[in-house]
């Protein structure tokens, strides 16, 4: 299964944005969708996931501010990003992951800007 991301961009601090990923094949078996993200300079680092059951959890930084949310008849999963900050500046992922974690490939990702 491959995933496109789309829905990135640049915008001021404080702002929003909502991220798409749009899978090749059906999802709703997949154990966990998951958002990495690749600051600049920086390893890429799980920002959030969302189990088949419906069940989140996301990285310290982005609790209050991000909700991942899937839509297994779509196919699809979505992050939106509220209260926008610099440090979120980076590639953002959309991916597969099973018990053991990401199983999928990488796609080339959807560019976030967060600047003034």
């Amino acid at each position: 299964v491959q995933f496109v991301e789309s829905g990135g961009g640049l915008v001021e601090p404080g702002g929003s944005l909502r991220l798409s990923c749009a899978a090749s094949e059906r999802i709703a078996s997949i154990y966990a969708m998951g958002w990495y993200r690749q600051a600049p300079g920086k390893q890429r680092e799980l920002v959030a996931r969302i189990t088949s059951g419906g069940m989140t959890d996301y990285v310290d930084s982005v609790k209050g501010r991000f909700t991942i949310s899937r839509d297994n008849a779509e196919n699809t999963v979505a992050l939106q990003m509220n209260r926008l900050k610099a440090e979120d500046t980076g590639v953002y992922y959309c991916v597969g992951m099973g018990c053991g974690g990401v199983f999928s490939s990488w796609g080339p990702g959807t560019q976030v800007t967060v600047s003034s």
